[in-house]
């Protein structure tokens, strides 16, 4: 018999470090190790060379930065979805993008089972599995957190140290991190308490408000439909639009969020999560909402966001629900195009400006100078018949 092919979801972090001699430890199989790029910089550099020498047969570094912001975070951006009003999902939407892949190349290359570092305490576990379940149920998931011997991520830094292997962390900074165009996050370690301080140090991708400038910085950003195409008057193809706002607001110190957060898997964790450049993007659309949707629409889809926010938070990208929401905000923000100009100060992004063609704010309804549009004794039968069950509920107490 053949042996078994495992494609192995492949960061060069600690966890995947050990993963690939301990696959073939424990299974009669070839690894095949699979590292999708979304953004996270010089950290796939070294991951070619290093995955080979720790055992696997083959290594794809695929690019998907285009296809992760065009696919999945515009999408989550058109949303505005935050979960529990700070995280802004730069994991969560990550993991379908590289899953989707996983199984595109367990496809190519025939593979038996796809195999990920994903701890059995965290969400991503879910994240990965529920995308493999959704594009091909046939493939075995092999999690070997939720097999091997080892229990905690000291215990990852010993079995690493004993088979020579370079991993990107120690125990005196733990911390576990994932990176891509949209955020950096930061968990384990010191963190783990909620009654301490995040060090500053945590701090890779943007400045403390200390460090910050002490000017303010306007910019302005263009949308259409919803999705932002230029920066400062300059069009720009999202991805690239994307980081040079995360250089702005890293000098501004905008987009830090430190948070305990309640987990799919039933726990609360505590972490830190920078996203500049996602922080300025939301924070824009949500002003340019604020001139193009009518109350009626800007509620519901308000509404709408937050659940959005779990089923991308849960891994529930591939779903019917997810899409069907996504149809309505495609819909919704049909008429959301226009400019936003922002003031970034000290941690803070502040209005500076808004228009588009097709606001539905009117200076001469809303104005509080004379108007021959509003008759403002028309208000008075409106009160009436709008608290008509307030003053009924009155009389029936009062008898």
């Amino acid at each position: 018999m053949s042996k078994m092919k495992i494609i192995l979801a492949y960061s060069g972090g600690l966890d995947t470090s050990i993963i690939i001699p301990w696959l073939l430890e424990n299974y009669d199989c070839e690894v095949i190790a699979v590292a999708g790029d979304v953004g996270q910089g010089d950290e796939l550099d070294p991951v070619r060379e290093k995955a080979l020498k720790s055992g696997a047969s083959k290594i794809y570094i695929e690019d998907l930065r285009d296809e992760f912001v065009d696919d999945f975070v515009l999408p989550t951006l058109k949303a505005c979805a935050v979960y529990e009003d700070k995280y802004l999902l730069g994991t969560s939407m990550a993991r379908p993008v590289i899953a989707k892949r996983l199984v595109e190349i367990a496809r190519i290359e025939k593979a038996d089972a796809i195999a990920h570092g994903c701890t059995g305490k965290g969400n991503d576990q879910v994240r990965f599995e529920l995308t493999i379940k959704a594009l091909d149920p046939s493939l075995k998931i092999i999690a070997p957190w939720r097999i091997w011997d080892i229990k905690s991520r000291e215990d990852a830094i010993d079995y690493a140290n004993k088979k020579n292997i370079p991993i990107p962390v120690t125990k005196k900074r733990p911390y576990s991190m994932d990176r891509n165009i949209w955020h950096l996050s930061h968990e384990g370690g010191v963190l783990e308490d909620p009654k301490n301080s995040a060090p500053d140090d945590v701090l890779l991708l943007t400045k403390t408000p200390e460090e910050a400038s002490n000017l303010p910085e306007y910019l302005q950003i263009g949308f259409e439909k919803g999705v932002p195409v230029s920066l400062n008057g300059k069009k720009l193809k999202a991805y690239a639009l994307l980081e040079a706002l995360n250089k702005i607001g890293r000098e501004h110190s905008i987009g830090v969020a430190d948070m305990v957060e309640n987990r799919l898997v039933g726990m609360k964790s505590r972490g830190v999560y920078e996203t500049p450049g996602g922080t300025i993007l939301i924070e824009a659309l949500k002003i340019l909402e604020s001139i193009t949707l009518d109350k009626s629409t800007l509620h519901f889809s308000q509404h709408l966001s937050l659940k959005f926010a779990d089923l991308v938070y849960n891994g529930e990208w591939f779903t019917p629900l997810r899409e069907s929401i996504s149809a309505f905000f495609d819909k919704a923000l049909e008429t959301t195009t226009g400019t936003v100009r922002l003031k970034l100060y000290k941690g803070r992004c502040y209005p500076a400006g808004v228009e588009s063609p097709y606001s539905l704010h009117d200076i001469d309804i809303a104005t509080f100078s004379e108007d021959a549009v509003y008759n403002q004794k028309d208000a008075e039968g409106f009160i009436n018949l709008f608290g008509l069950p307030l003053k009924v509920r009155a009389l029936k107490l009062k008898k």
